[in-house]
C-alpha cells in the first residue's frame, strides 16, 4: 500500500455524520438549532481545540476581502470559524473524502456553505493555480507528510507573494521515539515528525520569512492534564474525538500525552510569509 492510502485507512469510518449526529442529538436534541459551538469537541482535530484556533487567529486576523486554504482541514471547524469570525472566503482541502463530505453536510446545516468548500485532494500535489490564496492556514496535518519539501513548496505555489502561511503542529522533541498509537498514526510508518530546527529549516530552504515562532508545547502539556483530570472526574464525553478514531483513541490519547510529558513531542505555532519580491 503506498503512504497516502494506509493514511487514508487510519482515517477511515463507517457512518461518520450518523455516528456524529447521533451523539450531537443527546446534547442538542434539535439539530436545527445546531450552531458552531456545538461541534467544537469534534470538529477541531488538534490539540487545544478550538482554543487554539482562536490563538493562532490572532497572528493573521483575516478580512472579508482575503480568500484562505485550511490544508488538512478535517470536519472543516476551524474553516468554519475563520469564516464566521472575520467573514473570508475558506476553502479545506483534506485527503480524506468522507472527512470532506462531512465537513460540506456540517457547513450547509450552519448555513456557511456561501463562504466555506471543501476538496478532497493531496497537500503535496494541489488543485489549484498559483498565487491563488492571501492566506494559507494547516493544524496537525503534516505529520502525515513525509515530502516536508515538496509540501512547503506547493504551499509557496499557492500563496500570493506577500501571503502567508499559518501553521500548528506537533513536532519531534527530544529525538527519541514516540509511543504508539497516536491521534495521527496507530504506527511509525505513517508518522513523520521533524524537530523545531528542521522545520525552520525546511520553510528557509523554500524562501519564507519567520514572522512568528512560538514553542507552546507546556501550554500544550497543561491542557491535556486537565482533559486528562476531567475525564477521571465526569467519564468520557458523548461527542468527542474518539467518535473519528473508535475505540483505539483513549490508548492514542494517553500516549500524545505521555510524548508530551516526556518531551518526545513538542507544539509549534508560526506564522511565515511569501515574501512579496517572490
Amino acid at each position: 500500500m503506498s503512504t497516502d492510502t494506509n493514511v487514508g485507512a487510519h482515517y477511515a469510518h463507517e457512518n461518520l455524520e450518523a455516528t456524529i449526529l447521533n451523539a450531537l442529538e443527546s446534547k442538542i436534541h434539535d439539530l436545527h438549532d445546531l450552531k458552531a459551538e456545538d461541534l467544537a469537541a469534534v470538529d477541531e482535530f488538534h490539540v487545544r481545540g478550538r482554543k487554539a484556533t482562536v490563538a493562532l487567529a490572532k497572528d493573521i486576523t483575516p478580512d472579508n476581502e482575503m480568500r484562505v486554504l485550511d490544508v488538512g482541514c478535517g470536519l472543516g471547524g476551524a474553516s468554519r470559524y475563520l469564516a464566521q469570525e472575520f467573514g473570508c472566503h475558506v476553502t479545506g482541502l483534506d485527503l480524506s473524502a468522507e472527512y470532506c463530505r462531512v465537513a460540506t453536510g456540517f457547513t450547509r446545516r450552519l448555513g456557511l456553505d456561501s463562504l466555506v468548500s471543501f476538496q478532497q485532494g493531496n497537500a503535496i500535489d494541489m488543485a489549484f493555480s498559483d498565487s491563488s490564496f492571501d492566506v494559507v492556514w494547516t493544524q496537525h496535518a503534516s505529520m502525515n507528510i513525509s515530502d516536508k519539501n515538496r509540501l512547503y513548496r506547493e504551499i509557496w505555489r499557492v500563496l500570493k507573494p506577500g501571503g502567508r502561511f499559518a501553521i500548528y503542529d506537533v513536532l519531534s522533541g527530544t529525538g527519541e521515539d514516540i509511543h504508539f498509537p497516536v491521534p495521527w498514526a496507530r504506527e511509525p510508518a505513517i508518522s513523520f515528525l521533524l524537530t523545531s530546527d528542521q522545520l525552520l529549516n525546511a520553510l528557509s530552504d523554500v524562501g519564507f520569512e519567520i514572522l512568528v515562532w512560538r514553542d507552546v508545547t507546556e501550554v500544550g502539556r497543561t491542557w491535556f492534564r486537565d482533559m486528562k483530570e476531567k475525564i477521571q472526574k465526569n467519564g468520557t464525553f458523548p461527542l468527542g474525538l474518539h467518535l473519528l478514531l473508535g475505540p483505539e483513541f483513549s490508548q492514542m490519547a494517553h500516549n500524545q500525552f505521555l510524548n508530551f510529558e516526556e518531551g518526545r513531542t513538542a507544539l509549534i505555532e508560526a506564522v511565515v510569509r511569501r515574501p512579496l519580491s517572490s
